[in-house]
């Protein structure tokens, strides 16, 4: 258990890596980052050794709301239904903020960090599910979809209408996701 002091620190710099990730992107200082929090380096480093570390502890709570919604339309009457719907809140969860879809990807993009295990995870189920029902084509690996859904966040976060035009291109993609008759 964290001492109260140990504990407060943690949440500040939490909350700037959040604003920082938020405002410059997954690259932003981490020198800057102690700074806002209004701690030593060493305090950060004592926290989270790595940027990966800080990354995860920065989208812990959105990762783990998306894998309890993929949990929850594991037993969606429309397992292609399910799994487009838990990809839109997929992209909507990166596309929040300016700069939260790139810091996203970068938590998710280390092999074996635990938010990569638990979201490709979610989405491993979600696609299997719909495969197996013949809403979406055999052979579609997760990585992929996820690169594509993720692109999706990166390139409407800025736009005026963002949810509009990701809805569009997540249409886009499931007109190619669905096998042809």
């Amino acid at each position: 258990m964290m001492r109260a002091d140990a504990r407060r620190n943690y949440d500040r710099l939490v909350a700037s890596a959040r604003a920082a990730f938020a405002e410059l992107g997954a690259d932003a200082p981490l020198d800057d980052i102690a700074q806002r929090a209004g701690v030593g380096n060493a305090t950060l480093y004592r926290h989270f050794p790595t940027r990966q570390a800080l990354l995860e502890a920065v989208f812990h709570d959105h990762i783990d709301a998306l894998c309890r919604r993929a949990g929850e339309l594991m037993s969606a009457p429309s397992p292609g239904a399910a799994l487009r719907e838990w990809l839109s809140a997929l992209i909507a969860q990166g596309s929040t903020e300016r700069g939260l879809a790139a810091s996203l990807l970068a938590a998710l993009g280390e092999d074996g960090s635990s938010c990569r295990v638990a979201v490709f995870d979610a989405a491993r189920g979600l696609l299997a599910r719909a495969q197996e029902a013949g809403d979406v084509r055999p052979g579609v690996p997760v990585e992929q979809l996820f690169k594509l859904v993720n692109a999706i966040a990166l390139v409407t976060e800025t736009e005026p209408d963002a949810a509009g035009q990701a809805t569009a291109l997540l249409d886009l993609i499931f007109r190619g996701l669905t096998p042809r008759p």
